[in-house]
């Protein structure tokens, strides 16, 4: 599930909402109010529940691309219902152009309708094994994110919050 040209995503479980209006989500570290999409590249980035916590690793370069997940969280990868909303690009723009969040998302400032009705994103495993990224299933996410941040790879870590705690030592 990737946009067609000229378009970007949003990714939810809500398939009901009609207009996408600018706000400060809950989990802001920046301010102001956007409607946040990804471009194709950074798609399946959000190939998981909402709330899930996940390790994402990449070569610029290459084809190389991890994604890692806890075991506490394959049940609800196999049961959400997934939708994305395909936008026009032209209202939306880089966000963190430079810095921390570079690259990872667009975002508009002004309310945005979806070119069309809400589309079931289908199986996140079928998603991952289509696109060539590799899933791992870790019983912590933290020593990968570790070895992942003091490593080569570009990486992201998406709401990591709701991982299980640091192993302790």
């Amino acid at each position: 599930m990737r946009p067609e040209p000229g378009q970007v995503l949003h990714f939810s479980e809500d398939p009901t909402i009609t207009r996408f209006v600018p706000h400060l989500a809950a989990t802001a570290r920046q301010p102001g109010e956007y409607v946040w999409a990804v471009d194709a590249a950074r798609s399946p980035d959000y190939w998981f529940p909402r709330q899930c916590p996940r390790v994402l690793a990449w070569d610029a370069a290459g084809p190389t691309r991890v994604h890692a997940v806890e075991y506490g969280w394959l049940d609800r990868m196999r049961t959400v219902e997934l939708y994305a909303y395909r936008f026009d690009a032209a209202p939306f723009r880089p966000f963190g152009e430079s810095g921390a969040g570079a690259g990872f998302a667009v975002v508009a400032t002004e309310p945005v309708v979806p070119l069309g009705p809400a589309e079931r994103v289908g199986d996140l495993f079928a998603l991952h094994e289509e696109a060539g990224v590799e899933l791992r299933v870790l019983a912590n996410l933290w020593p990968f994110w570790d070895d992942v941040v003091a490593g080569p790879l570009e990486h992201s870590g998406i709401r990591l919050r709701n991982a299980r705690p640091r192993p302790a030592g």
